[in-house]
């Protein structure tokens, strides 16, 4: 094996993980989504600017609020998941860079001064951010269910401001019955590497 990572820990955050459909109504606690939160911070982001905040949706009136703003299709999913998290980018990221980055403070106002810049930088490092928070609901042994059919400005308006992008709604607990759908096909590695 060319990997260090037990197979166990790769089936459990890759080949053997899939995206829940259906949950069971087993809670997850605050206490999971804090060890989730403090184990994938440390994946890499530009600069160390960190930029993906989560709205966890917990009551029975911010998950009626959610819904209604889902697509069709991701309704019953998201009514009925034990905890149900937006991912969004904070905009306004670099005010947070002194602290993140000592080493480099000016970075703050040398690089993120310009808002369309703050807003393409903070888009790819949060759904970067995201992929780490899906990846670390798993090693959590919990499924994830992460979506992108909503009314974004829906979301953003109800739960978030002008300073936060959303970048996806994710489902988040055990799976229940009929969870999967059939694992879909994936590329070689032939059919995705090139050397130059």
């Amino acid at each position: 094996m060319s990997l260090v990572l037990d197979p166990a820990a790769q089936d459990l955050l890759f080949r053997e993980a899939r995206t829940a459909n259906t949950f069971t109504d087993e809670p997850v606690t605050d206490e999971q989504v804090e060890a989730i939160y403090d184990l994938v911070k440390f994946g890499p982001t530009a600069f160390n600017q960190s930029p993906l905040r989560l709205v966890l949706v917990r009551s029975a009136e911010g998950r009626e609020r959610l819904v209604r703003h889902m697509a069709e299709g991701n309704r019953p999913k998201t009514a009925t998941a034990p905890l149900v998290a937006i991912l969004a980018a904070d905009n306004e990221f670099h005010e947070e860079l002194p602290a993140l980055l000592p080493h480099f403070p000016q970075a703050k106002d040398m690089f993120f001064a310009e808002r369309p810049v703050r807003e393409s930088a903070a888009g790819l490092n949060a759904a970067l951010q995201a992929a780490y928070f899906i990846i670390g609901v798993r090693a959590a042994g919990l499924a994830a269910g992460p979506m992108t059919g909503y009314d974004a400005a829906g979301i953003q308006k109800e739960f978030l401001d002008g300073d936060h992008t959303p970048l996806m709604v994710v489902n988040i607990g055990k799976p229940g019955e009929d969870a999967w759908f059939p694992r879909s096909p994936r590329l070689s590695y032939d059919e995705v590497v090139t050397t130059v």
